[in-house]
């Protein structure tokens, strides 16, 4: 098992902590932005498998933004996989 921290870009969170098994998600935090909401989607990805939720949620945006929340977590998704498989 592994834990990330992503600093985010373009929204309201400021920092996503991510904590892999393999390509299963254990848990995600948000830090910053809108409680509840995140701390939805965290409670709603813990167990899912990374390649399903980074289809779903990469390219989401949010108003005006170029980005959201749910895209910059795919974000974090990929690059918490790619320094898992780098450290193994």
């Amino acid at each position: 098992m592994s834990k990330y921290e992503y600093k985010t870009s373009g929204t309201c969170s400021r920092k996503i902590t991510v904590e892999l098994d393999g390509k299963k998600i254990r848990s995600v935090a948000f830090e910053g932005g809108c409680n509840g909401n995140l701390k939805g989607i965290s409670q709603l990805v813990e167990g899912m498998d990374i390649d399903f939720v980074i289809e779903r949620f990469k390219g989401t945006l949010c108003n005006n933004k170029t980005t959201s929340c749910p895209d910059q977590l795919s974000i974090a998704l990929q690059e918490a996989y790619e320094a898992e498989q780098k450290n193994h």
